[in-house]
């Protein structure tokens, strides 16, 4: 099953870029730092990533800075043209490659959010599968770096109010509730782009 929300994601993908201007491309995403092209090709990277011994090389010219790693490898790949990278995406969708440092898990994290990070800037609405949020919450909480959501929210109760799913330590002072979809966001650190879809007293925070 997850397999199957990482190819529909590509594929959904695929289908939003092909329709996006040059200037679309050239817009910032949600993440800090990286264009729309940019985000477009790390996903579309993912299933051709480079080999282990080749990550650890770029990684030392990187410092060891695994974003300044993540974010140079998507640059050299965005060199691409615009219909490159989109068919890519279509092409490899159900590919069941992924990188030498990564799991299934964060794959499927990693592509909902990144689908996400270039939807939500440009105004388009792509919906996240329900299944596949409850998945990537799920393993949002449980990792540390480089989120640590644990740490984060350590005083807060979270609800999702789509799906089945809570995060509660036991000692919440707060609440917040929302689509999973936006949790997601939040505790992935797009706090600004989900902070409108969330109520509750733990709100206030946020802000």
């Amino acid at each position: 099953m997850k397999w199957e929300i990482v190819a529909s994601q590509r594929r959904v993908l695929a289908e939003l870029l092909a329709g996006l201007s040059e200037s679309e491309w050239e817009q910032p995403s949600l993440c800090h730092e990286w264009r729309v092209r940019d985000v477009a090709a790390h996903v579309a990277l993912t299933p051709r990533s480079p080999s282990a011994f080749r990550i650890v090389v770029d990684g030392v010219r990187a410092r060891g800075d695994f974003d300044r790693l993540n974010r140079d490898l998507a640059i050299a790949h965005a060199g691409r043209t615009d219909a490159d990278l989109a068919a890519e995406l279509l092409r490899d969708a159900d590919s069941r490659r992924k990188p030498a440092v990564t799991t299934l898990d964060n794959l499927v994290m990693d592509t909902l959010v990144h689908v996400q990070d270039i939807a939500l800037p440009l105004g388009r609405s792509v919906p996240t599968p329900p299944d596949g949020a409850v998945a990537a919450l799920d393993r949002v909480w449980r990792m540390g770096w480089p989120f640590w959501a644990r740490r984060r929210f350590r005083t807060t109760r979270l609800v999702a109010t789509d799906v089945d799913w809570v995060a509660d330590r036991g000692a919440a002072a707060t609440e917040i509730r929302g689509p999973a979809a936006a949790l997601l966001l939040l505790l992935t650190g797009r706090t600004a782009a989900a902070a409108p879809r969330l109520t509750g007293t733990g709100t206030a925070q946020l802000r």
